[in-house]
């Protein structure tokens, strides 16, 4: 289906899919735009922030000042288009099963750790590789394929960019039991380890590297400084360690 223009004056679509329009041909993937813009492009529309929350359901993604602390509290940003719910048909299929109740949510989340069953982080934790950016967990429902081959659909607590774009996947456990069979017997151990504390761990380099990302900008020069430092005091160490092993290993070979 052709994707039909936002303020198309003949389109009977309602303000979601009017909204997605907008989203796509004036604000574009990356851009950001604040409610008071949403308020002038709908006059008139009671909760229009809330119709652009609702495809959310439908894989497409925009963050608030909640997951992006780099945005004001007014602004949002359109990350990512999901569903082409312009079109009945594919909306129709994407279409949430049922909706999650408050109780159901506040289970699941219990059940899960209040942590993202995909990367096992915790709610308004900062992601590793991106400190600005913080975990918000949310409740999903996920179709599952078993080692046997039956579905089924189950609801899974997820954070905001693990979801992501992936509202139709299938948890496949065939496939995770197929990822764990070429791992070495030591990277089976070490997963035989996660699966029963219920959570990856972490590394002294992990928690080293998330000092670094903590430290300031101005301050990071200086501290890559004392890492060389160190790091040239290891190698020199090893270093004089090897090289008195020869000379140990040189000495008994002439006693002999």
């Amino acid at each position: 289906m052709k994707q039909p223009a936002w303020d198309d004056p003949k389109s009977s679509a309602g303000t979601m899919v009017r909204g997605a329009l907008w989203l796509l041909q004036v604000v574009g993937e990356g851009g950001t735009f604040t409610k008071n813009q949403l308020r002038e492009v709908f006059p008139g529309v009671s909760q229009v922030d809330r119709r652009i929350r609702d495809l959310r359901d439908f894989g497409w993604v925009v963050h608030s000042s909640i997951e992006e602390a780099s945005l004001l509290a007014e602004e949002q940003r359109f990350v990512k288009a999901g569903v082409a719910v312009w079109d009945a048909q594919e909306r129709r299929k994407a279409a949430p099963r049922k909706a999650i109740s408050s109780k159901e949510r506040k289970a699941v989340l219990a059940r899960d750790g209040y942590m993202c069953t995909l990367c096992g982080i915790a709610g308004a934790e900062p992601y590793r590789d991106d400190p600005v950016m913080t975990a918000v967990l949310s409740v999903s429902q996920r179709k599952v394929r078993t080692i046997e081959g039956a579905e089924t659909q189950i609801l899974v607590t997820e954070c905001n960019r693990c979801r992501s774009g992936q509202s139709n996947t299938t948890i496949d456990v065939g496939e995770a039991v197929a990822s764990a069979s070429v791992l070495s017997c030591g990277e089976r151990r070490r997963l035989l380890r996660w699966m029963e504390r219920g959570r990856r761990g972490v590394t002294a380099l992990d928690r080293a590297w998330e000092a670094y990302l903590r430290t300031p900008v101005d301050q990071r020069p200086e501290l890559a400084h004392q890492v060389r430092g160190q790091q040239g005091a290891d190698e020199e160490a090893l270093s004089e360690a090897v090289n008195n092993r020869t000379a140990g290993t040189s000495a008994s070979i002439g006693d002999i």
